[in-house]
């Protein structure tokens, strides 16, 4: 069987029935999707009989709600798909008609395969059924020219799916804020607006319940309030998340999928209230497990001025049954950010002027990072490293090719009583002096990058393929250049003043300081190609740089000469 790049599942199952079945059925679609799956809900639905079968509206319910979100969770067990549940036919019941549009849905990635739980008679893959499932699939959404079907049941063989039928409801995931005990059929309110609120950072299936949920309440319009700016400082490795652009271009498209009859509002979040503090005409509010204060934070300023309080509703959080040490335990954007350290961010650089079978890191990161910590967890893994700061102390050494040029651009009060240069009198000349840094930067940068490949031809030597040059200057140096990969070392700004005041005995203004004289976090990430930090215990750390030197590995050139990675 094929593997496509999107699909559509049409499940046809009532909902109680389905819900022990979605283990398989979901894994069966991961192995001919590769990308894209959306997920079309149509209990009932019949591909036998003469008549070609219609889209009908499905009545909106707890149980439906709870169904999504078990949906979701369900599909986090296989993170390669983008699994959208469309719903278009879900409808709250003050907005329940009898017939849906017969106008054909655009999706963001046209479906090449459909594929249904629809259990046939004689459970053949060539019957009738097929081509009923291709023509209704093509009458509901836009898919590709040539739609391939599959009907998954003959697949799992006899015995494999549960036949049994009985009405188990769902475990209870959508929680209202009123205290009365709801019923699995009791119909969901539909409200004309609303609003919903997060980070919304590589846009994952916890993000999805929130949102459809969201979509599945609005009847007209929604507002999306997506952190930006001062929200985002206390996240876990912000320099790791997407974008604000590229958030909102996610969570549009995922919305006009999933629900293209609503109007989106998809505006910045620079407080903790937001429109939903605000705007009078909305009428309700989604948070999760997490957020819930937040919400009932909201409606106390909303009452503060003189605002109707808005309905909340409260989304279970997602567990991730697969997290690690140092990771939280439910489906969560810090933790996908966790996971990206060590990885390859961007394509690596072609360096043809380096000399040939060695492969060049630049290792950088701002002060008090752990930056040297990592270069030796390296060297320790077999890279040959060229220390900058060693460089410097040889360059400025007398006799050594800065000497002279230093000597003669600051003056010999700069010298020790023997010779050498007093590098602390030097530094207080050149500190928050740009004419004069840039004076000392002008000599001694261009020496260090000379010695730097005096040593490369070192490491060619002594018969290592890989070298790490430490620098904190890298990139303000222009070292990119003589490099193929940057590799960035991270913390909170918050820590590292506390390893430099601690290592260095300053103060805290003094260790500020220091920070703002050197490209930020984020700068430095922004021209990264590997991202590190040492903000765990060190067997973490230890971990993530064997990781990132074994991933290396796998894209070292096969030869010395070759260029294709592997």
């Amino acid at each position: 069987m094929a593997v496509f790049g999107s699909g559509l599942l049409v499940l046809t199952s009532p909902l109680a029935v389905l819900a022990p079945r979605l283990a398989p059925i979901l894994t069966s679609a991961a192995r001919l999707v590769n990308h894209t799956l959306y997920v079309h809900l149509q209990p009932g639905l019949s591909l036998e009989g003469p008549a070609q079968p219609q889209a009908s509206p499905v009545q909106a319910t707890f149980e439906v709600l709870d169904f999504i979100a078990h949906l979701y969770a369900g599909a986090d067990l296989h993170r390669h798909l983008d699994v959208r549940i469309l719903l278009t036919n879900i409808q709250t019941k003050s907005t329940f008609l009898p017939s849906l549009s017969s106008s054909v849905q655009n999706l963001a990635h046209p479906p090449e395969v459909v594929l249904t739980d629809f259990q046939t008679l004689d459970g053949s893959q060539y019957n009738p059924a097929k081509q009923k499932l291709e023509r209704y699939a093509t009458s509901c959404y836009s898919c590709c020219s040539h739609l391939s079907s599959v009907l998954l049941y003959p697949d799992y063989g006899a015995g494999e799916i549960p036949v049994d039928t009985s009405n188990v409801p769902l475990p209870s995931t959508i929680r209202p804020a009123s205290p009365v005990a709801r019923s699995p059929k009791q119909p969901v309110r539909g409200y004309l607006r609303g609003a919903v609120g997060g980070t919304f950072d590589r846009l994952h299936n916890a993000h999805k319940v929130l949102l459809s949920v969201a979509c599945v309440l609005a009847k007209e319009r929604l507002v999306v309030g997506v952190a930006d700016k001062d929200l985002l400082k206390s996240k876990l490795l912000p320099e790791l998340l997407q974008p604000y652009e590229k958030r909102v271009e996610c969570l549009s498209e995922f919305l006009v999928d999933v629900k293209p009859s609503l109007t989106f509002d998809v505006v910045p979040l620079l407080d903790p209230y937001g429109p939903a503090g605000s705007d009078p005409f909305l009428e309700f509010l989604v948070v999760s497990e997490e957020t819930y204060r937040g919400g009932m934070a909201v409606n106390r300023f909303r009452l503060e001025h003189d605002l109707e309080e808005l309905a909340l509703y409260q989304i279970q959080l997602l567990k991730d049954e697969h997290h690690r040490e140092n990771e939280e335990d439910k489906v969560s954007s810090s933790t996908f950010r966790q996971r990206l350290l060590g990885s390859l961010l961007r394509r690596p650089n072609e360096r043809p002027d380096l000399p040939s079978g060695l492969y060049v890191l630049g290792l950088t990161g701002i002060s008090g990072s752990g930056k040297s910590s990592i270069a030796q967890r390296l060297k320790g893994l077999g890279a040959f490293v060229i220390d900058s700061d060693q460089l410097g102390h040889r360059a400025y050494a007398p006799g050594g090719p800065a000497y002279q040029p230093v000597v003669e651009a600051f003056g010999t009060d700069i010298l020790h009583k023997d010779g050498l240069i007093n590098r602390k009198v030097l530094g207080s000349r050149v500190f928050g002096n740009k004419k004069q840094l840039k004076m000392l930067t002008d000599i001694m940068w261009p020496v260090i990058a000379k010695l730097a490949r005096e040593e490369m031809d070192v490491a060619v030597a002594e018969g290592k393929n890989v070298c790490v040059i430490d620098a904190a200057m890298l990139l303000e140096a222009g070292w990119q250049n003589m490099v193929h990969e940057v590799w960035t070392v991270v913390i909170p700004e918050t820590e590292a003043i506390r390893r430099i005041m601690e290592r260095d005995g300053l103060s805290e203004a003094a260790a500020q300081s220091r920070l703002q004289s050197q490209m930020s976090g984020q700068q430095l990430v922004n021209e990264s190609h590997v991202v590190l930090s040492t903000l765990w215990e060190p067997h973490v750390t230890q971990c993530q740089v064997e990781k990132a030197w074994n991933l290396l590995q796998k894209r070292l050139p096969k030869t010395p000469q070759a260029q294709e990675w592997q």
